[in-house]
């Protein structure tokens, strides 16, 4: 059972990574098309953030192939990226607060599944 977790967890991240990269390649391509619907503490550019988005999407997208390799250090690559994920997607919260909410709750996800379980791969 441990191993299908850790394994959802990769596939989440992986998944979590493609969206996000969508997500950025819409705002490089229409700035306007997000729109901050609340005054909130930290204002950005859409453009900078969707370039943010990309590369962070195309290095969650390595990062999730890392649970199924089992090795330590792609675990810890693994958790480190869905860290900053979590932190992208709390600037994200006045764009989409639905959508950052419920990446931010898969996060969590694979944060805990990754430490908790990441070790099943080696052993299987």
């Amino acid at each position: 059972m441990a191993l299908g977790i850790t394994a959802a967890a990769g596939v989440i991240l992986i998944l979590a990574g493609v969206f996000g990269m969508i997500q950025g390649i819409v705002g490089l391509i229409r700035d306007s098309f997000y729109v901050v619907t609340q005054k909130w503490l930290f204002q950005f550019d859409t453009t900078t953030w969707g370039w943010a988005r990309v590369v962070l999407g195309l290095v969650a997208v390595g990062a999730g192939i890392g649970p199924f390799v089992g090795k330590v250090w792609a675990q810890a690559v693994a958790i480190i990226v869905a860290a900053f994920s979590i932190l992208a997607n709390i600037t994200w919260l006045p764009h989409d607060p639905v959508w950052a909410l419920l990446v931010i709750a898969f996060d969590v996800f694979v944060i805990w599944a990754v430490a908790a379980h990441g070790s099943e791969f080696r052993s299987a």
